[in-house]
């Protein structure tokens, strides 16, 4: 059986634990911005190994010095478990 899509109250819940995080679109939403080029890429790097590891891979675009990471399962139709877990992850590897 699959993830479970979460309700608005799960949602708003799941939000509290991962600041900075929003939802647009539908998805759970961050951007971080770094020093530069390198700094970013090496994040993404980083965030690609943990999702691997999860079979759970995010959406993303990279310019510059700047990150955007979009979460949701896609399989649910919205946002699940899953996505906050990963962005808990991905909290962790950003030093947030």
């Amino acid at each position: 059986m699959g993830a479970q899509r979460l309700s608005e109250e799960q949602i708003t819940e799941g939000l509290k634990k991962v600041p900075g995080w929003s939802i647009e679109k539908g998805m759970l939403h961050r951007e971080f911005v770094f020093k530069d080029f390198c700094a970013a890429f090496g994040f993404m790097t980083q965030v690609a190994l943990a999702a691997e590891a999860m079979n759970h891979h995010p959406d993303w675009s990279n310019g510059w010095n700047k990150v955007t990471i979009n979460l949701m399962t896609h399989s649910a139709g919205g946002i699940t478990d899953r996505d906050f877990k990963l962005a808990e992850r991905i909290q962790e590897l950003s030093g947030a």
